[in-house]
């Protein structure tokens, strides 16, 4: 009780610690990650200047739709950017499977999105155009030829395609409400197929973000409209400043005529520490420069381009490196697949993986094939696992890898990847570690009957 006098509030300092967020932990425990009152204030000001420089700026008439946990720094981050702006803010009702009627039902205009979510709509979007009769399916194809073509020739995608926007990809944009204008991907790599097709039929601007929780989320972004820059988490953000840093022991050359090293971030948006953990703060900071385990190239327009991780690569027996997130995101496209993990080792010659199929289309491939029974019995089916590895082989060919970038073997497990059982993080990338250790026995399982 004050007692009715009046108390003076402690000063509050730049440097004082605002919040102290959680990081999963890809590959270790789980940490605490602190960040400061400039850093959070200072990318609320760079996420404010990317937007307003292309034309775009929030507004209070902005709607978000909140899907990804609070204490994951992409959402909260993009949610006190629109409380800044008095905008408001929708929450999910917490099933992926519903996700898409609740952005019919809010009407969004900006949907910040990780790319399991996205590779979810675009699956859904090319099952019903498929469906869809002859006629149908023609005039969608021709629509997104013409569009595609003038959006690569630098036409912005309002102006791209007027006619077919208004004929064909406004039922996709009012499939997502009808209002959305920014759709942003963060959180791990997003298919180049995947953002191309949705930059065409959602009528939106859609850009990949690059970011990680100790560098408080977006330090760079892909500049909307900027075709070439599909594929990329575009250039920094005005606020930091970035290096590559050579990787030998895999062959990535910062000083290269393409340069490619690990991603190193400095600048004041920096976190200001592991909560407790002064030991492991000291192995990421180098000189001021954050070290983030992302291995980055260089592209010709200033935008950079995710190319692997520090630690999700590995040798298989014959000497051959896999960078395995760049298998699983041509893998993982497929409208067979909701989700693959893909496994190999030093003493194995050839790759496995793990799959979470696509209940319908798996069930109309049985239906169409003969082949009966209940989902889970369906996965555990031989003629089930001969179609999905002919099916990777033939997305393997038409991207052309390496005859040991070919899945030999898969496992198809009808539950899918989850948090309860420790397998994924909350924003959906895997815990390989985990994985592997759940996953152990059907691994050894592939493995001996494959020989």
């Amino acid at each position: 009780d004050g007692g009715g006098e009046p108390v003076d509030l402690p000063e509050k300092k730049k440097s004082d610690i605002c919040t102290i967020m959680y990081t999963s932990g890809t590959t270790g425990d789980p940490k605490g990650v602190m960040i400061s009152n400039e850093s959070l204030l200072i990318n609320l000001a760079g996420a404010d200047s990317v937007v307003q420089s292309i034309g775009e700026a929030f507004d209070q008439d902005d709607v978000y739709l909140s899907y990804l946990p609070l204490a994951h720094v992409f959402d909260r981050m993009f949610e006190e950017v629109f409380i800044s702006h008095g905008s408001r803010i929708g929450f999910w009702r917490g099933d992926v499977k519903l996700l898409v009627d609740d952005i019919a039902a809010l009407r969004p205009t900006v949907f910040c999105a990780v790319p399991r979510v996205l590779d979810r709509i675009y699956s859904g979007l090319t099952t019903k155009i498929s469906a869809g009769g002859i006629l149908k399916k023609t005039l969608f194809n021709l629509g997104y030829k013409m569009k595609l073509d003038s959006m690569k020739k630098g036409i912005k995608h309002e102006k791209a395609s007027p006619f077919f926007d208004k004929l064909v990809f406004s039922k996709v944009k009012e499939r997502l409400g009808g209002k959305i204008r920014i759709i942003v991907s963060g959180g791990a790599p997003l298919a180049v197929a995947v953002e191309e097709f949705l930059r065409v039929v959602t009528c939106a601007h859609v850009v990949q973000g690059y970011g990680l929780t100790e560098t408080c989320a977006g330090s760079f972004a892909a500049i909307p409209n900027e075709f070439s820059m599909a594929g990329t988490v575009g250039p920094p953000v005005p606020h930091i400043d970035v290096r590559l840093e050579s990787v030998s022991e895999m062959g990535y050359d910062a000083l290269a005529s393409i340069p490619r090293g690990e991603v190193c971030v400095k600048g004041s948006v920096l976190f200001s520490g592991y909560y407790k953990r002064e030991d492991l703060t000291q192995e990421v900071l180098t000189d001021g420069w954050f070290h983030t385990g992302d291995v980055g190239e260089w592209q010709p327009n200033g935008a950079l381009k995710i190319i692997d991780r520090k630690k999700n690569i590995f040798k298989l027996s014959q000497g051959e490196y896999v960078a395995v997130e760049n298998l699983e995101n041509i893998y993982g496209v497929l409208p067979e697949i909701d989700s693959i993990w893909v496994y190999g080792n030093s003493f194995e010659s050839f790759l496995i993986a793990v799959i979470n199929p696509n209940q319908q289309a798996l069930e109309n491939w049985a239906g169409q094939n003969g082949v009966t029974g209940s989902l889970a019995e369906l996965c555990e089916n031989a003629k089930t696992k001969e179609h999905f590895i002919a099916e990777l082989a033939k997305a393997a060919k038409e991207k052309k890898l390496k005859g040991f970038e070919f899945v030999r073997a898969v496992h198809l497990d009808a539950v899918p990847f989850d948090m309860e059982r420790d397998l994924i993080t909350p924003t959906y990338k895997k815990k390989r570690p985990q994985m592997l250790k759940y996953y152990q026995g059907a691994i050894d399982a592939l493995y001996k009957s494959s020989k």
